[in-house]
C-alpha cells in the first residue's frame, strides 16, 4: 500500500508537472504519446492505491473477527495473490485512457494534463466509461471500507464486554488482557488508515457528483474552480500519509525504522573495535 502510494505521488505530483512547468524544454513531448502512457499510469496507480486500502481493511477484519478463515486467508502467499490481481486488475481497467485522451500536454498555469479527444466528452459511452470509473474508485471502495469497519468494530466490542464478564470485575486495570490490547492496536491503525482515505476522498467524491449533476439537471451551478482544486490536492494527500500512520501506530515498524537511524552509527562503532583490534591481542592462554 505504501509502495503504491509513492508510485502516485512520484507519477502525479513530479512526472505529470515537470512538463506543465517547463513546458519550453518539453516541446518535444507534442510528437510523442507520453501524455496517453503516464495517464494510464497514474490512473492504474490510484486505483491500486485505493484497492490496497480495502484489502487491507478486509484483512484485518478477517483476522479479527473470522478465526477460522483468518489460518487460510492470511497468509503471505494469499497477500501476494490479492496484490498481483488489485494490480493486474487496475492496469487493465485504465487502458481505455490511453486510447481516450490525445498525446498532448496542456502546457499553461493550469496543469490539466492531456487533452480529450474530439467527440469523445460529449458522447454517451464517454459518460458511462467516466461514471464506471469514478463508481470503482472511489465510491465502492467507501462503501466497502465503511461496512468492513463496522463489522470490525461491531466484533471487537462485543467481543471485549465477553472478555470482561468472563474476567470478573475484581482483575481491574491493572492487569491488562494481550488479546485485547493486539485488538486495540490493531483497530487504531485499521481506523486511522480508513479514516484517513474516507476523509481526503471525500471532496473529491462530492466534487465530481456536482459536476455530474450540472450536466444532467438544468439550473445546476457548476462547482467552484477553487472547490476542484482542494478536492485534488486532498485526494493526493491521502497518497503521502499512509507511511506516516505506520510509523505512529506500528511498533514493529518504529522498532525497524530506529535500527536504520542507529545502524551508520553501530557500523562506525565496529569498524572502530575491528581496528583496535590488532593492537590489542588475546593473550595466548585464551
Amino acid at each position: 500500500m505504501a509502495a503504491a502510494d509513492l508510485l502516485v505521488v512520484f507519477l502525479d505530483l513530479i512526472l505529470r508537472q515537470i512538463p506543465v512547468v517547463y513546458s519550453k524544454y518539453f516541446s518535444f513531448l507534442f510528437s510523442l504519446r507520453m501524455c496517453n502512457i503516464q495517464a494510464a499510469m497514474i490512473y492504474a496507480a490510484t486505483d491500486c492505491s485505493v484497492w490496497f486500502t480495502v484489502a487491507f481493511t478486509f484483512d484485518r477484519c478477517v483476522a479479527i473477527c473470522y478465526q477460522r478463515l483468518k489460518n487460510k486467508y492470511c497468509t503471505e502467499r494469499m497477500a501476494a495473490v490479492v496484490l498481483g490481481t488489485v494490480t493486474a486488475m487496475s492496469c487493465s481497467k485504465n487502458i481505455f485512457w490511453y486510447f481516450i485522451l490525445i498525446g498532448m500536454y496542456f502546457l499553461a498555469d493550469n496543469p490539466r494534463f492531456c487533452w480529450t479527444r474530439n467527440g469523445v466528452s460529449g458522447s454517451p459511452i464517454w459518460g458511462i466509461i467516466a461514471i464506471l470509473h469514478y463508481l470503482l474508485t472511489p465510491v465502492v471502495p467507501f462503501v466497502l471500507v465503511l461496512l468492513l469497519n463496522a463489522v470490525t468494530i461491531r466484533h471487537i466490542l462485543v467481543a471485549s464486554r465477553a472478555r470482561k464478564t468472563l474476567r470478573g470485575p475484581g482483575t481491574g486495570e491493572t492487569h491488562k488482557d494481550p488479546e485485547m490490547e493486539s485488538r486495540r492496536k490493531s483497530l487504531i491503525l485499521l481506523l486511522a488508515i480508513s479514516g484517513n482515505f474516507i476523509s481526503l476522498w471525500t471532496l473529491f467524491t462530492v466534487n465530481y457528483i456536482w459536476a455530474e449533476l450540472y450536466k444532467l439537471v438544468r439550473g445546476t451551478v457548476f462547482p467552484p474552480y477553487s472547490m476542484q482544486e482542494v478536492a485534488y490536492m486532498l485526494q493526493l494527500l491521502s497518497c503521502c500519509t499512509n507511511t506516516a500512520l505506520y510509523a505512529v501506530t506500528q511498533t514493529h515498524f518504529r522498532e525497524q525504522l530506529k535500527d536504520i537511524v542507529k545502524y551508520p552509527f553501530t557500523l562506525i562503532i565496529k569498524l572502530t573495535q575491528f581496528r583496535r583490534g590488532p593492537n590489542n591481542p588475546l593473550p595466548l592462554s585464551a
